[in-house]
């Protein structure tokens, strides 16, 4: 592994001088560590060979983001490892989404594994995709593991490359790229404590609030103890003293995920959480689900606006129509979302062009307008003459 700033730098320097494409691959240590950051860097290009950095030791490589400034970069599933990337100073400038190629190209399973076997027929090694990456030092069939994820993502990407272009896909993946590389840094997630699993048991407010003080409390926890939120409380044990708001130590320790295991000390941190909560006002409790921002959720369409929801029926059903035709997800062929808010609210008047101008809106991508926009006017047009 690349462990210093002398090997770092003869690293940056035999990487500036390859040529082609760069291959790129982050490895996390969710599930054990707090946080998504980045515990080993994996790059290859050609004239440079393989790299696998250590980002504990080298935290900054902004300087190899900036020798790789210009080329362009081979992702798989790019968006997941944009971010822990991001954090270290490595951001391209022109990517490749080897996944996301394999999606628009219509590939029943887009796994690394099965695209570099389906396209390539090279099996790759499994086993330790799944481990604790910021296990220091690292096995040596975990780095050879690691390595093998970029040994053929060049090809992979040349060989993605031909098959777009044979299906007239090449420019809509072009266009893909670009907005997965412009795209700015996502906002921080409002109310995170929302995303609980198991949170739709909970629906009277002061629950609520014992769900936001003892998630915040785990958070403060793993935070300062650098392990996964999971490790510290599980979240069903967060929804079982939500639902018993327990009124002591004694009443919470009885309760499933704080058992016998845990000790005095801890089982009072939590129960100090849940006070917390229970003295809280009215005014200060949480209140029961998120506001509403777009469209009601779907099932709710036919009580609400039934004419909306036929509109909606016809569009799902034209867009489906059109996905199959093209051989690609339809979640990859336009958003479900966006598809929903022209439902929701069509534009005026109903045809071609005002869709167009209201899907751009949503941040469509122009190939997905041009493909999208006839098939979906036609849809909502037929579906106000029949109103």
């Amino acid at each position: 592994m690349i462990a210093d700033e002398a090997s770092l730098a003869a690293t940056i320097a035999a990487f500036a001088a390859g040529s082609g494409p760069v291959a790129v691959d982050a490895e996390r240590a969710s599930g054990y560590r707090y946080g998504q950051r980045a515990y080993l860097v994996q790059l290859r290009r050609e004239g440079a060979g393989t790299a696998l950095i250590d980002p504990v030791a080298c935290p900054d490589l902004s300087a190899l983001g900036e020798a790789l400034s210009g080329v362009e970069w081979v992702l798989h599933a790019a968006t997941q490892d944009l971010p822990c990337l991001r954090e270290i100073g490595m951001v391209p400038t022109r990517l490749f989404d080897t996944e996301l190629a394999g999606r628009l190209a219509g590939f029943p399973r887009v796994g690394l594994g099965a695209m570099v076997e389906g396209v390539l027929g090279f099996v790759l090694e499994k086993g330790h995709s799944a481990v604790d990456w910021s296990t220091r030092p690292l096995p040596e069939p975990w780095l050879r593991y690691a390595a093998l994820d970029v040994e053929l993502l060049v090809d992979l990407r040349d060989a993605l490359e031909k098959e777009l272009d044979r299906q007239g896909k090449l420019e809509w993946a072009h266009q893909e790229f670009e907005a997965i590389a412009s795209a700015p840094p996502p906002e921080p997630r409002k109310d995170p404590w929302r995303r609980t699993s198991g949170m739709h048991k909970v629906r009277r407010r002061r629950q609520l609030g014992v769900v936001r003080e003892l998630w915040q409390t785990r958070d403060r926890i793993a935070q300062r103890r650098d392990v996964s939120p999971g490790k510290v409380l599980s979240d069903a044990a967060i929804v079982e003293a939500a639902l018993a708001v327990p009124a002591d130590v004694h009443a919470l320790a009885a309760l499933n995920g704080f058992g016998h295991r845990m000790g005095r000390r801890q089982l009072e941190q939590w129960q100090a959480a849940v006070d917390r909560a229970k003295a809280l006002s009215e005014a200060q409790l949480p209140q029961p689900g998120q506001p509403v921002t777009g469209p009601p959720p779907p099932r709710a369409w036919a009580d609400k606006d039934p004419v909306a929801a036929a509109r909606l029926s016809a569009a799902r059903s034209a867009v489906s129509a059109l996905a199959e035709r093209l051989n690609m997800p339809q979640e990859n062929l336009v958003a479900p979302d966006t598809v929903r808010r022209v439902c929701w609210e069509p534009p005026n008047p109903l045809d071609e062009e005002s869709v167009a101008a209201a899907l751009f809106g949503l941040g469509a991508r122009t190939w997905q307008v041009e493909q999208v926009a006839p098939v979906l006017a036609t849809a909502l047009s037929a579906q106000v003459k029949e109103a």
